[in-house]
């Protein structure tokens, strides 16, 4: 099954706002759920999913969406057409130049003005049989303003956008 990531909606059946009942539904949708922690699902080939809800007025809505690399080809998750998890973490990257402004942290890259944020433990561009360090492990998906400041949600809110939710 192909998952995509989009910043506007969410990812698959997942959107943003949902309720938590809402989201759970959609989890169930396309997953096993797993009872022991928060709201998480994976299937069968691994590809997990992890919903997570905002605080404050928005406390009980879907605002961030990670979603963990499977173990199989049998699910594909793509960011603007480039499959994150099937490709090597230096050619995704490299597909995205251009297309969207990464910039490089100490978990791996984050692009602010979408919110998708690419995970590895560590780099290990040489040695494909690594694949925990070649291949990204994760990617974190977050609604427009999920990491504001004060001052930045103020503004966000003042030019008529959405909370961070």
């Amino acid at each position: 099954m192909e998952f995509v990531l989009d910043p506007q909606c969410g990812v698959g059946p997942i959107r943003w706002g949902m309720t938590v009942e809402e989201a759970r539904v959609a989890l169930v949708s396309m997953a096993t759920l797993d009872q022991r922690v928060g709201l998480t699902a994976t299937r069968p080939s691994e590809l997990g999913f992890s919903v997570g809800f905002g605080v404050g007025p928005t406390r009980d809505r879907v605002n961030a969406i990670e979603v963990w690399r499977p173990r199989s080809n049998a699910d594909v998750v793509r960011f603007l057409g480039v499959d994150v998890f099937g490709l090597p973490a230096r050619e995704v990257v490299r597909q995205f130049e251009g297309r969207v402004e990464l910039a490089a942290d100490e978990d791996g890259y984050a692009a602010r003005e979408v919110y998708v944020a690419l995970w590895r433990p560590f780099a290990a561009d040489g040695n494909p049989e690594e694949t925990q360090g070649y291949y990204f492990q994760s990617v974190l998906l977050a609604r427009p303003g999920y990491d504001d400041t004060p001052a930045e949600a103020v503004a966000r809110l003042a030019a008529g956008g959405h909370p961070g939710y």
